[in-house]
């Protein structure tokens, strides 16, 4: 038997997701069939590119609402305040790039959430899998598609 994979997130993450589920189900769902009662009435529906284009549209909602659905399942809530000291999931990081860069920060939470643009990145990404498990001081190297970036942490919060 297939174990199911676990989602790991911060409770705003799942409260997010929640939000975008329960938004799918109420208004975007109805729209859709909407949509498609209205392409019906059009006649023909082998030359109806409305009926087809919201056909495509209910199959993109319901695969998402059953996305969403596993994964609010299958959440393993990340406690960040229950760290040593060492970076881990829920932590947000700050670093400087060697030898004189800027500094930066990132929230390394699981990849149901992330969100670059917002300073949220992955478990999964090469930031994050290097940074994950060092101190505040410690001189990372990164290796990333763009090439070798070294890094010091300036700062680890919860």
């Amino acid at each position: 038997m297939a174990t199911e994979k676990v989602f790991p997130m911060t409770l705003e993450g799942k409260a997010k997701l929640e939000n975008e589920l329960n938004d799918l189900k109420t208004v975007k769902r109805k729209e859709v069939v909407e949509r498609i009662k209205i392409a019906r009435s059009f006649g023909d529906l082998s030359e109806n590119s409305e009926y087809d284009s919201a056909k495509d549209e209910q199959a993109f909602v319901e695969g998402r609402i059953t996305t969403l659905e596993n994964m609010i399942r299958s959440a393993q809530i990340i406690d960040a305040s229950a760290t040593s000291g060492e970076v881990a999931l829920g932590n947000t990081v700050t670093f400087k790039e060697l030898p004189n860069g800027d500094e930066e920060s990132y929230t390394i939470v699981g990849s149901a959430e992330a969100d670059p643009f917002e300073g949220l990145i992955s478990n999964d990404s090469p930031i994050a899998k290097a940074l994950l498990g060092c101190k505040e001081g410690d001189e990372v190297s990164i290796q990333t598609p763009g090439g070798e970036m070294n890094v010091k942490i300036t700062k680890i919060s919860a």
